[in-house]
C-alpha cells in the first residue's frame, strides 16, 4: 500500500468550505497544519472569528474530505479561534484591552437597538469570544436593566473602573453611576466627556469585541464616538418601516463620512407571529432592511421577529440568548453574531502595535 502524504491531503482539505464564512479553508488560510502518522491524520484549523456552534459541521466536512483519499484511517481535527485586532479609522489608536469595537446604532429610538446590542454581545460570547458591552446612551441607559446588573463600579487603583460582569460579559454604563430616576441634564460636551471617560477609564480585560450600544440619532455623542474612538465597524439597526429607514440611512452615512466600515444592517421587528394562533404579519412593512442594504452596497445581517418573549426577557435582565439558548430567536441572534464576526475577520488587520515608535531628537 502506498504511504499517505501531506501533499496528497493538502488540496483535499484546502477545498473544504467553512460553513460559517462560506469560504474554503485555503482561501481563508485557516488550515494550519496537517500531520500524517502511518494511516492516521491530524489536522489543525484556526478560525479568525468565534463560531463554536459550527465546529461540529466543519470537523465532519474535514474528516469526510480526508477520508476521500484511499488508505486514510483515523482523522482527528482540532479547531481553535484567534480573534485579532482590525484596522480602525485613520489616526485613532486602539483601546488597551480591546481588540475590536462594534458600534450598534440606529437613526431613531424605539427600533430595538439596545435589545439587539445585548443579544449580539451574548451571542458572540456563546460562540466563544471574550465580549464587553459599553452602554453609550448617556441620557437613557438601558443595558443595566437588560443585563440584570446594578451597583457602582469598583476601583482597584483609584483611577480606573472595574467592569460589571453579567452573563459572562464585561459591562459598564452611566446607569451604574446615577440613580434610576435621575435625569442627565447635560449639554453635548459634558455628555461626550462622560462617554470618553466610561470608555477609556474602564479596565477592559482582553476583549475580542466591545459592543457599544449607541444612543439614537446622529448628534454630538455619535460624532465623538465615530471620530475619536477606534471603531472596527458599525451595525445599523432599523425596522422595515419607511420612517425608521429614513433615519437609519442618516446614521449609516455618518459612519461612512468618518471612515467607519458598515458591517451590515439588522432588520428588527421584521414580522410579528401571533402567540395565540401563529399568524404572521408584517406590521412595520416588509423587506425594508434588504432594500436599504442593496441601496447602500452593504449586507442584511439578519431579520428578527417582533416577539413578546424577546421584550419580556430583556426587561427581566435575561435576554433571549441566555434565557432560551436553544430557541429559534436565539439561533437568529447567533447567526447574526457569526456574520458580524466574519465581516470583521475579513477586514484589514491592525499593524500599529507591530512597529516600534520612532522619536527623532536634535543632535548636540
Amino acid at each position: 500500500m502506498t504511504a499517505i502524504t501531506e501533499a496528497q491531503l493538502q488540496p483535499l482539505l484546502q477545498a473544504v468550505t467553512d460553513p460559517g464564512s462560506g469560504r474554503t479553508l485555503g482561501d481563508s488560510k485557516a488550515l494550519r497544519t496537517v500531520r500524517v502518522d502511518g494511516a492516521d491524520v491530524s489536522v489543525d484549523i484556526e478560525l479568525g472569528y468565534p463560531a463554536a456552534s459550527q465546529h461540529a459541521s466543519l470537523r465532519a466536512a474535514v474528516i469526510a474530505a480526508a477520508r476521500a483519499l484511499p488508505g486514510v484511517g483515523n482523522v482527528s481535527v482540532s479547531i481553535s479561534t484567534k480573534v485579532v485586532a482590525h484596522a480602525v479609522q485613520r489616526g485613532v489608536q486602539l483601546l488597551p484591552g480591546v481588540k475590536n469595537i462594534i458600534a450598534v446604532a440606529s437613526g431613531k429610538g424605539g427600533v430595538g437597538k439596545s435589545t439587539t446590542a445585548a443579544n449580539l454581545a451574548l451571542a458572540l460570547a456563546a460562540e466563544g469570544a471574550k465580549v464587553g458591552v459599553l452602554d453609550a446612551d448617556i441620557y437613557g441607559p438601558s443595558q443595566p436593566t437588560m443585563l440584570g446588573t446594578s451597583g457602582r463600579p469598583e476601583t482597584l487603583d483609584g483611577q480606573t473602573m472595574e467592569p460589571h460582569i453579567a452573563h459572562g460579559l464585561q459591562v459598564n454604563s452611566i446607569g451604574f453611576l446615577v440613580d434610576d430616576d435621575q435625569a442627565m441634564i447635560w449639554r453635548g460636551p459634558m455628555a461626550t466627556q462622560a462617554l470618553e471617560q466610561l470608555l477609556r477609564q474602564t479596565r477592559w480585560q482582553e476583549l475580542d469585541y466591545l459592543v457599544v450600544d449607541m444612543p439614537p440619532g446622529t448628534g454630538d455623542i455619535q460624532l465623538t464616538l465615530s471620530q475619536r474612538v477606534p471603531v472596527t465597524g458599525a451595525v445599523i439597526v432599523t425596522t422595515p418601516q419607511d420612517i425608521a429607514l429614513i433615519d437609519a440611512k442618516k446614521g449609516l452615512k455618518m459612519f461612512e463620512k468618518v471612515g467607519v466600515p458598515i458591517l451590515g444592517i439588522v432588520e428588527n421587528m421584521a414580522v410579528h407571529i401571533c402567540s395565540n394562533c401563529g399568524h404572521a404579519e408584517h406590521i412595520f412593512g416588509a423587506e425594508g432592511g434588504q432594500k436599504m442594504a442593496t441601496q447602500y452596497g452593504t449586507v442584511l445581517l439578519g431579520s428578527l421577529p417582533l416577539a413578546m418573549n424577546i421584550r419580556a426577557q430583556a426587561d427581566s435582565g435575561r435576554p433571549t440568548v441566555v434565557a432560551e439558548p436553544d430557541s429559534e430567536a436565539a439561533g437568529l441572534y447567533r447567526a447574526l453574531a457569526r456574520k458580524v464576526a466574519v465581516k470583521i475577520a475579513g477586514q484589514g488587520k491592525d499593524y500599529s502595535s507591530k512597529f516600534p515608535s520612532i522619536s527623532i531628537s536634535k543632535g548636540t
